[in-house]
């Protein structure tokens, strides 16, 4: 049974703004409440990706005693993975929490690693800095095979493969929107909270932070491996929808200068702009790539190139005209009051 071409197109919309609602907000929580100008938010995704993909193939493999080569003989294994996933639905949905909890660890980890540059850099040379390590990241996916295959990457066992084909993606979709929720409530709650607070304290003027007792190099540290795990586990439900990892696909594009770009548009320091931002990114870019032979006639260069010219576009727009994004930020009550 084949799904309408519309109902296709929504539902790949909505897994793609589910997962990018995840990683913008935790960019939001460092960038626009924090401060930190992070240019290396692809190494948690890649890393949470590289976890999935590396971890619960290798598990179920030894569990039903297969002794293939994970690698050499990925399709193998997978197939008969997913054989065998069908029997044991349970089994499946085990595999894929314990992926995910490790990935999310695994995150806050490499948040830790990078945060040995937070606390002796800042601002342009923090950037550049994260930026040359999400880089090395990407680099070692791609040529250490072990991990993921390398430029070949790896197919992963699938949770849902007792599903029929039809329905796989729609309740994979439905899984990452509660995801999405869930990380959203969590960064509302936080925010709101006394750390929140300080985050903005520290971000407008560190110096009398410092000045007052906080410890501005520990908050900001906590924010980091917060918003790593919770980019970790985007990636990881991102290797999950799409059913394999290969490295080059976790480039600085798709997973660092698209989330600014939303976080900018939608507005910084402010969750709800940011997922009202990443709505209408998402689903301009999405346009852009499912009608793109569309557009061609109306268009003097290869219709490919219209992604690029939308970032370039959109940032210059933004940055000139509104640079507080689409919806401003707000004053946030840490405790709720009553006005007499």
């Amino acid at each position: 049974m084949a799904l309408p071409l519309v109902l296709i197109f929504i539902i790949d919309l909505l897994a793609i703004y589910s997962l990018y609602v995840i990683v913008n907000i935790s960019l939001n929580l460092e960038f626009g409440y924090a401060g930190i100008p992070n240019f290396g938010k692809v190494i948690p995704v890649a890393v949470g990706a590289f976890v999935a993909g590396f971890l619960p193939g290798r598990l179920l493999a030894i569990f039903n005693g297969i002794e293939m080569d994970y690698i050499a003989d990925n399709v193998a294994v997978v197939t008969l993975t997913n054989i065998w996933l069908k029997n044991n639905i349970g089994f499946g949905f085990l595999i894929f929490i314990i992926t995910i909890i490790i990935a999310a660890l695994v995150g806050i980890a490499v948040g830790f690693l990078s945060s040995y540059t937070l606390v002796r850099l800042k601002d342009d040379y923090l950037a550049v800095v994260l930026l040359g390590l999400g880089e090395l990241v990407r680099i070692i996916g791609m040529n250490y095979k072990p991990i993921v295959g390398g430029t070949l990457g790896v197919q992963m066992p699938d949770p849902l493969a007792w599903l029929p084909g039809y329905l796989r993606f729609p309740i994979a979709t439905v899984g990452l929107i509660v995801f999405a929720i869930l990380c959203y409530i969590y960064a509302e709650k936080l925010v709101r909270s006394p750390l929140g607070r300080r985050l903005r304290a520290i971000r407008d003027n560190d110096i009398a932070s410092s000045s007052l007792g906080k410890n501005i190099k520990m908050d900001r540290i906590k924010i980091l491996l917060i918003a790593s795990a919770m980019g970790a586990i985007a990636g990881a439900l991102f290797a999950f929808y799409t059913g394999g990892v290969i490295a080059f696909a976790f480039n600085r594009l798709n997973w660092t200068f698209w989330p600014f770009v939303m976080v900018l548009l939608g507005g910084m320091a402010n969750n709800k702009g940011v997922a009202v931002g990443t709505l209408i990114f998402v689903t301009v870019r999405k346009l852009i790539s499912f009608y793109k032979s569309a557009f061609q006639p109306f268009i003097p260069f290869d219709a490919v190139w219209l992604d690029l010219l939308l970032l370039g576009v959109v940032l210059l727009l933004v940055l000139v005209y509104r640079p507080q994004g689409l919806i401003p930020e707000k004053t946030t009550p840490t405790v709720e009051y009553k006005v007499k």
